[in-house]
């Protein structure tokens, strides 16, 4: 049976160098290398490196076996990041009961966001949440791949995720559903009427958006809720919305994109609207964090604003259209 860590000695002066030391620790385990360690702590390889032997020599362990190219922890380095993590999760909360609920956030926040909401949706709460809270800083990570899981590791707060949430590790926040629709230039259409049915779109060079579909597309009817699979070979693959959308109006082919991004262009005719009775599925907007037994105060801060604001960020129906307010 694994024994508790307990100090050896009661709090000494220098208490707050060892939590700093210990914090350093518990990064480069994260994170999983010293380098990058030093890159999310904002310093440099040489000083992570000094931080952990100090951490060793006060300790009297060695906690990290390193060779030249692996780094692994020694079962004395296993039991002390376990018990780093429930002394300075429990310091943390005992720190923000203290402070109350008028705590102010200070720091750096770390979000990944998607290109599209990420440039133009969002832009507005976060600068909202800048403007409360001037001791922040925040990193806006623009990524549209939905496979970065391991927030811990990567030193992510938060993100904002469109599609699915797998990770049962991750607590999931529903935020909106984007819909979906199909688009197309006029000249791509060369003279024809627009397509209104889900059949005819097969016929038409395609443009898929590989993050949410690559080689087949699912249409469903608005009224009749019949659907419509369709086995497409796309001329242009993308996993940007925007290159999408581009690439659209210059006619290499039609694509499945969410609404709000083709509005402008469809208002303005450079954009078709095709088979409008049928659309994919919407896909679901979340705000996704690790569970954890603490949640610091830069993070509680962001996610009341986006949770509170999301019928204002994200208000469009399923026809991309702005929802009707309500009393």
């Amino acid at each position: 049976m694994t024994k508790p860590f307990i100090p050896a000695a009661p709090v000494l002066p220098g208490t707050g160098e060892r939590i700093e030391l210990m914090l350093t620790f518990l990064r480069i385990v994260e994170a999983g290398s010293l380098s990058a360690a030093a890159s999310q702590l904002g310093t440099t390889q040489p000083t992570i490196s000094r931080r952990l032997k100090a951490l060793e020599a006060a300790l009297g362990l060695r906690l990290i076996q390193r060779t030249t190219h692996t780094m692994r922890l020694t079962q004395d380095g296993e039991r002390c990041y376990e018990q780093a993590k429930t002394l300075l999760t429990t310091w943390a909360r005992f720190e923000s009961e203290l402070k109350g609920a008028r705590e102010e956030p200070e720091g750096v926040l770390r979000v990944i966001v998607p290109h599209a909401f990420g440039q133009e949706r969002l832009i507005e709460p976060l600068a909202t949440y800048l403007r409360q809270h001037p001791g922040m800083a925040v990193e806006w990570l623009l990524h549209d791949d939905r496979a970065i899981q391991d927030y811990i590791a990567a030193g992510i707060d938060c993100a904002i995720q469109v599609g699915e949430v797998s990770d049962p590790g991750l607590v999931s926040i529903p935020l909106a559903q984007v819909a979906r629709i199909v688009v197309g230039s006029p000249a791509l259409l060369e003279g024809r009427p627009v397509p209104q049915d889900a059949n005819e779109l097969a016929e038409l060079p395609w443009l898929a958006l590989r993050t949410f579909y690559r080689n087949e597309v699912v249409l469903t009817h608005n009224t009749t809720h019949k659907q419509k699979r369709l086995a497409i070979q796309p001329r242009f693959s993308t996993d940007s919305l925007y290159a999408m959308r581009s690439a659209a109006l210059q006619g290499v082919g039609i694509g499945l994109a969410s609404a709000w991004v083709m509005r402008d262009a469809l208002a303005s005719g450079e954009l078709v609207h095709l088979a409008p009775d049928w659309q994919a599925e919407p896909l679901p907007v979340s705000l996704v964090y690790p569970y954890a037994h603490f949640y610091p105060a830069r993070l509680r801060r962001f996610v009341d604003l986006i949770r509170g604001g999301a019928s204002s960020i994200f208000g469009e129906d399923v026809q991309g259209q702005p929802k009707p307010k309500t009393s």
